[in-house]
């Protein structure tokens, strides 16, 4: 892949951009022209009419009681705004939040964490009042459930800036959020009271500005020296109206879905996904169509990859992933024998900082040895990335094939961030996105993550035995549970054996039964299949609101853990924050705590027996039949 091939396919994205008809049906007709004009003959574009929550005609308020004034989500002062403005100020709201108007004072409550939470309940009567909330640390969708249990009648979130990237500028930018939890929100899943919402909350993205006027927070420094916004202790809190005036409407979003056929297993589906909302960019069109390009052009020259390639651009990712959680859903049937990995584009270059790569356990190793191939050659050319390799849950179309079909999946991207602590789950703001030439002028980052994904794309449809490795899933496992004195015996056991059976799946002893040549091409497809299913064996059913139903995937913390156990150790604060007349801990809580931790304990020794189990079919596989060869 060339840097002048990059530009080029760049230079399309920016016609792609300016076209006169900017619906989303244009856009999708476009991509779906540009692909059969690079080489794929097998192209498909499908439609879903879906519920979406769209700003009003006007933008949202918030006004301060006492002084009379009334702001913008930006803080701009309503008298102020300038006709032009008005697209800028409808594209701060949060998608499917309830409409209406709400007085009430302004409580701060930091990230919301259930320990602030508390304190706040036992000194305040918060009923219908409005918190003021951080982005970041835990998902926005757990918070709400929380903020909307202890009654709050509406939220107003911003990003601290001491939080952001350096050099990022977001005083004065408000945002979009969505409260979509992913796929079609039907009526028949919205409370009656909500008036169509997913949440009896009023809830409003604010710029860091607006939000350190309803706080009467002190001036904060930057960098190294940047205090915290925070309400001061003595500060009287201000009441305010907060009014919200999103819509709901029916409309069609578009999907375009393309086929690269592979020849001795074409039923078997490597997923390459995108998005093509205007309004966030990333050179993602730009990076997709290069590696259709690619492909395509080898095709001609007579090669034939071993498994299908599926290349998806998805509508509606915006408003909660919505597009691939309509196609994913009405293809499960096929999806669920037949996908085999889901390679991610979701916004590949936000930052030129970091270099972060983020795979399910079964591809660290692969995701690893790519990552660290980059770096190589990063070294020979100066200013280079450190390694960043995790398992932490992505936002993104990646949620369905994680979730639902528990297929390995992984992601390369750039990104200008902090520590993860801090920053996680700021990217569930969405900004008016950049150009990619504004962040990537020469399209050099887009180039790296273009041959970074490719590799692992040809990795994924060529290798006769899958690159997926049991035996990080087993000690991905085990990292989880270092806290021994909270786990029981059988818990511990069943993970070193599941280590134990992963180990001798992977190792020289059992090399030439992972050796194509050596066997017969019916047992490497049943040995694909059994490394494919294993993540499957990790999915919950019900997870805290926001949480991966993948227990493979992590939160960020300084202590790796499953994340519901995470949630689950929180349960007996929850309860004494959502009971006012509590002071202290009644011995039913200390009951509900314990039940909810050990159900938390008996999904997770579920999982790894489960996994355990399909290794050890994976083994008696070659076991059965030692000597056979092709």
């Amino acid at each position: 892949m060339s840097e002048g091939h990059m530009v080029e396919q760049a230079r399309h994205e920016r016609s792609f951009s300016s076209l006169s008809d900017d619906s989303e049906e244009a856009r999708a007709r476009y991509l779906y022209r540009q692909w059969v004009g690079l080489g794929l003959t097998d192209v498909h574009l499908s439609n879903h009419t879906v519920l979406l929550s769209l700003p009003g005609s006007t933008p949202n308020t918030i006004t301060d009681k006492s002084s009379r004034q009334c702001f913008l989500p930006d803080g701009t002062p309503c008298d102020q705004r300038e006709p032009n403005d008005l697209p800028k100020q409808r594209f701060s709201y949060a998608a499917y939040s309830a409409a209406g108007s709400l007085q009430g004072e302004v409580v701060d409550v930091q990230y919301a964490s259930v320990d602030v939470l508390r304190r706040t309940r036992e000194r305040l009567n918060i009923t219908n009042h409005i918190a003021v909330v951080k982005l970041g640390q835990l998902p926005l969708l757990y918070k709400l459930s929380l903020l909307s249990e202890l009654g709050f009648g509406g939220v107003l979130l911003y990003i601290d800036p001491c939080d952001a990237p350096p050099g990022s500028h977001i005083w004065h930018q408000a945002f979009r959020v969505t409260l979509n939890p992913g796929g079609n929100p039907t009526t028949a899943g919205m409370s009656r009271e909500a008036r169509g919402s997913l949440t009896s909350l009023l809830v409003q993205p604010i710029s860091a500005f607006l939000a350190k006027t309803l706080l009467s927070s002190p001036i904060t420094g930057q960098g190294e020296s940047c205090t915290p916004l925070a309400m001061p202790p003595n500060a009287e809190r201000k009441k305010i109206t907060l009014t919200v005036g999103s819509q709901l409407s029916s409309k069609k979003i578009y999907n375009v879905v393309g086929y690269l056929k592979g020849k001795r297993n074409p039923d078997r589906y490597v997923l390459v996904g995108s998005r093509h909302d205007n309004d966030q960019g990333g050179g993602a069109s730009a990076i997709m169509n290069q590696l259709i390009a690619a492909l395509t052009e080898q095709t001609k020259l007579g090669w034939v990859p071993d498994r299908t390639t599926v290349f998806c651009s998805w509508g509606g990712s915006a408003l909660g992933n919505i597009g691939s959680y309509e196609w994913g859903k009405d293809n499960s049937v096929v999806l669920q024998s037949s996908a085999v990995a889901y390679v991610s584009l979701n916004s590949p270059v936000r930052g030129t900082e970091t270099l972060r790569a983020t795979a399910s356990p079964t591809l660290l190793q692969l995701t690893s040895d790519i990552q660290r191939r980059q770096l190589l050659s990063c070294i020979r050319g100066g200013n280079c990335p450190g390694p960043n390799v995790s398992s932490l849950q992505l936002p993104g179309d990646v949620g369905f094939f994680a979730n639902q079909l528990a297929v390995p999946t992984l992601e390369f991207a750039f990104e200008q961030t902090k520590a993860e602590e801090t920053t996680s789950f700021l990217s569930e703001a969405q900004f008016s996105a950049e150009s990619p030439e504004t962040l990537d002028p020469l399209f050099k980052f887009h180039e790296t993550i273009a041959k970074m994904t490719a590799e692992a794309i040809l990795r994924l449809i060529n290798d006769p035995v899958l690159p997926f490795y049991p035996l990080d899933i087993a000690l991905d496992v085990q990292n989880k549970l270092k806290d021994k004195s909270a786990m029981s015996a059988a818990l511990l056991s069943s993970a070193s054996s599941l280590r134990d059976h992963a180990a001798f799946f992977q190792s020289e002893t059992m090399r030439p039964a992972n050796d194509p040549k050596e066997r017969d091409p019916s047992h490497v497809r049943m040995l694909n299949d059994v490394l494919r299913d294993l993540e499957k064996s990790f999915i919950i059913p019900q997870p805290p609101p926001g949480v991966y139903r993948n227990l493979l995937y992590s939160l960020p913390g300084k202590t790796s853990q499953f994340s519901i156990l995470r949630f689950s150790q929180e349960a007996l604060l929850c309860s004494n924050v959502a009971n006012k007349a509590v002071k202290h801990v009644s011995a039913d809580q200390e009951g509900l705590c314990d039940s909810t931790v050990n159900q938390s304990l008996f999904l997770i020794l579920r999982a790894i027996r489960s996994a355990e189990r399909l290794v050890c079919f994976g083994l008696d596989l070659f076991e059965n039949y030692p000597n056979d060869t092709v």
